[in-house]
């Protein structure tokens, strides 16, 4: 980044897990902090998006974990969409596309080389390390190539040629449900297996539950559900308005061989948030104990507790002054 577009005000997006493991074996929190701060010293125009991931919680010291919900609760910190899989890289690429924005990281990205070719331009990845005795110093990067790149460029190629989009990451429930899809032959609607989402004023208000729902319930969160029907690997769920699916490998261990084995239909019953798919509007379900580990490593985010004032909640995390 040039002094002259940091003078006018860019846009940064870190990497705020990468940073904050640099030269650690786990994540600190104050060191995150430290760099923001530096570098905001050095580009004080510029605007920072500050994204971690979804374990970041779980890999700090106990001690900075009240210190990090309250960033989250400020929206000084950003984490991926309950159910995102991965390490966040995507989210912190996808946000950095959207912007024109330069990314802060010293990863390589290698396998989004294919999506994401802006990454080599000048200007769009900056690195940043701790020196002892001088501080932080933050330099221009280009990304290292290796395997991972080769493989994201020619997946990438071999999609425009077919005009395939860019596969989506999926939980291993949406997983089992597109194995299904490709193995099994078509069949007739059943009464047992609506071929709708539920809710007498159509797909708008289903798309609405849903993004109601999922706004305030992350991966790994309860709810109380009601059976509808059932299929061959699992159950559908109506869980507050929104169609769910259940397998029979999130009902026991070892699974059952029929859903009917372990729920009835028409039943209320507690479940877990075991996937949130954004793109098609739907929940992957478990019963507890039986969650993936994506649901059960899955931080729960925790709003300001009632005695915390304003002021406290509003801490500005990475633009405190030292004399705070």
């Amino acid at each position: 980044m040039t002094d002259s577009e940091a003078s006018g005000g860019g846009h940064v997006v870190v990497d705020g897990s990468n940073i904050a493991t640099e030269g650690r074996s786990q994540p600190s929190l104050e060191q995150l902090d430290e760099a923001v701060r530096s570098f905001l010293e050095e580009h004080p125009h510029d605007t920072v998006t500050v994204v971690v991931d979804a374990t970041f919680a779980h890999r700090i010291d106990p001690a900075e974990r009240d210190e990090y919900e309250l960033a989250v609760a400020a929206n000084e910190l950003l984490t991926p969409p309950a159910g995102a899989i991965g390490r966040g890289d995507a989210f912190v690429l996808q946000i950095a596309d959207r912007a024109g924005a330069t990314v802060l990281s010293n990863d390589s990205f290698q396998e989004f080389h294919g999506d994401y070719e802006w990454l080599f331009d000048e200007g769009r990845l900056i690195g940043g390390k701790p020196v002892p005795g001088v501080g932080w110093v933050f330099v221009a990067r280009s990304p290292v190539r290796g395997p991972a790149s080769r493989r994201s460029v020619q997946d990438a190629k071999r999609r425009e040629v077919r005009k395939e989009p860019r596969t989506r990451t999926s939980t291993p429930a949406v997983r089992d449900r597109e194995k299904r899809a490709k193995d099994e032959p078509p069949t007739e609607p059943s009464a047992e297996e609506p071929q709708t989402r539920p809710g007498p004023e159509g797909p708008e208000a289903s798309s609405k539950a849903f993004q109601r729902f999922a706004a305030t319930h992350p991966l790994g969160a309860t709810a109380d559900g009601t059976v509808e029907g059932f299929a061959s690997h699992g159950a559908y769920v109506i869980v507050d308005g929104v169609r769910s699916y259940i397998p029979l490998s999130a009902m026991g261990d070892p699974a059952p061989t029929a859903a009917r084995q372990v729920l009835d239909q028409g039943e209320t019953r507690e479940f877990v948030i075991d996937g949130i798919d954004w793109d098609r509007e739907g929940l992957d379900l478990a019963l507890a104990g039986f969650e993936s580990e994506e649901a059960k490593a899955a931080p729960q985010q925790k709003a300001p507790l009632p005695d915390e004032s304003a002021a406290k909640r509003r801490r500005r995390f990475g633009r405190r002054r030292k004399d705070d």
